[in-house]
């Protein structure tokens, strides 16, 4: 099967929150205000939502400033309602990143935000590490991987600055805090895919 048809086969229905996308992309602006103004996340009620929005589902929140990232925080593991999900997620992407000072309130007017919903990620089952690359499909898989108690994962858009999938994969392994040759026989990757909003 050729990358395009395990594409086509594989990805997610499209569109399935489209008509939410406006809402959640508020919800999460509401989260961050919040933040700004009383130190904590949004708590949303799920009740106050559509079915589609109290699922369990897993999500990224992730900030941009003048083009640059400035904070990103989500949940591979869904636990909780889509709606609060993303409310925590854009909290945590505000004022909890590690790599970022908390956003300050003069720069709020100049934040873009972007979604990212997770489908469940699923065991990727290979024989090397050449049949691991060969299944990838370069801008629709996001990748968990997990070994030696450590752990890291690439979304699909890290795709836009790593379009070669043994590049992507070689970072992804030093991020999660792995040597890049590692390939050791406790290595397990699972792939998921999302779905991004707005």
């Amino acid at each position: 099967m050729s990358p395009a048809e395990r594409s086509d086969a594989a990805a997610p229905q499209p569109g399935t929150l489209a008509p939410y996308a406006d809402e959640l992309v508020a919800l999460a602006a509401a989260s961050i205000d919040h933040g700004l103004a009383r130190g904590a996340p949004l708590e949303p009620d799920p009740a106050d939502h559509a079915a589609a929005l109290r699922a369990t589902r897993a999500a990224f929140v992730t900030l941009h400033r003048e083009g640059q990232l400035r904070g990103c925080i989500g949940t591979i593991e869904a636990h909780r309602a889509l709606a609060t999900d993303i409310a925590a997620n854009a909290f945590g992407a505000a004022f909890r990143d590690p790599r970022f000072p908390p956003l300050a309130a003069d720069e709020r007017p100049a934040i873009a935000l972007k979604i990212e919903v997770l489908s469940v990620p699923e065991p990727l089952a290979f024989t090397d590490e050449d049949d691991l690359l060969d299944q990838l499909v370069p801008g629709v898989d996001g990748l968990l991987l997990e070994a030696g108690g450590r752990k890291g994962t690439f979304l699909p858009t890290v795709w836009e600055q790593l379009p070669e999938p043994r590049a992507f994969w070689t970072q992804l392994k030093r991020k999660a805090g792995l040597p890049t040759d590692y390939f050791g026989a406790d290595l397990q990757v699972r792939r998921y895919r999302t779905e991004v909003l707005p």
